[in-house]
């Protein structure tokens, strides 16, 4: 090996060992290990109890006792909410069809899988007394002037949704139009193939998936705020679309009543009643 090789081999080598001996040795300063689960705090989605516990006063609104109603069934009471703001017209008419008893003794005729459940007269030859049979259809209104909170989720049947009052709704900004929509528990005024042969005599609650197909082409009255198991509990009908074949397999309709019209609900009975039953506007 030539002078000049050896002067540049001898500190490569010393190098090379210096480096060697250095990776053999642990490291100065121990790498923590990884945190465990106990370590690590614990974050957790909210859920709709977490919502409820922490809102305010103001978070929430009370029922409308002259807009709410009691239906009773044999097996308890279910509860439900009219909507003024979308559907005014069929709203008024089905609490004069509740107060003039038109409902009383009529029966559930139709328990659809994963669809609704439907009440109405089976014969079809129930008197109206003061309410009207049928009503021009309210499938939409003007978006102006309704309080609306978005979902940031896409929806395939709108442009916008969320909730205004506690309902799901729909919104189309760029037409002004909004208009409720067909979720779980919502109630609707069935009707023939006329758009405006509805009224309020024969009513249906979604009880299985949403049929946003029917958006704007029933009109949606009101929701459901309590007892919706007593209907989606309820047996199948073995008919086509879910109708029950048989007299005996209807469900009776004991009674309907407007909550205003309860003999038994003080006005400080029904406050305690709305602060339990009551829907938050942000739900």
């Amino acid at each position: 090996m030539s002078v000049v090789k050896a002067a540049f081999a001898v500190p490569l080598l010393a190098a090379l060992i210096t480096v060697a001996q250095a990776a053999a040795q642990p490291a100065n300063t121990a790498v923590p290990p990884p945190p465990s689960a106990a370590t690590e705090p614990a974050h957790r989605p909210l859920t709709t109890a977490d919502v409820i516990s922490t809102s305010a006063a103001t978070d929430w609104r009370p029922l409308d006792p002259q807009n709410t109603l009691y239906l009773e069934l044999p097996t308890g009471r279910v509860i439900i909410e009219l909507n003024t703001e979308f559907a005014p017209h069929h709203a008024a008419n089905i609490v004069a069809l509740t107060r003039e008893g038109y409902y009383n003794g009529t029966a559930i005729v139709r328990s659809q899988d994963n669809y609704v459940v439907q009440w109405a007269d089976p014969d079809g030859k129930r008197p109206i007394k003061n309410a009207q049979k049928t009503l021009a259809a309210e499938f939409e209104r003007t978006a102006r002037g309704i309080p609306f909170t978005p979902l940031v989720d896409p929806d395939t049947y709108a442009p916008e949704v969320g909730f205004s009052d506690g309902f799901p709704t729909a919104r189309d900004p760029k037409f002004g139009r909004a208009w409720l929509v067909h979720c779980y528990g919502m109630v609707g005024a069935g009707r023939d193939n006329d758009v405006d042969s509805g009224g309020g005599t024969e009513l249906y609650v979604v009880t299985g998936h949403a049929p946003r197909h029917l958006d704007r082409n029933v009109t949606l009255v009101g929701r459901v705020v309590q007892g919706i198991e007593m209907l989606s509990d309820l047996p199948r009908g073995t008919g086509p679309l879910g109708f029950y074949e048989k007299p005996e397999q209807r469900v009776p309709i004991k009674s309907v009543r407007v909550a205003a019209m309860s003999p038994r609900l003080s006005a400080r009975s029904w406050r305690c009643c709305v602060r339990i039953r009551q829907h938050s506007r942000h739900m």
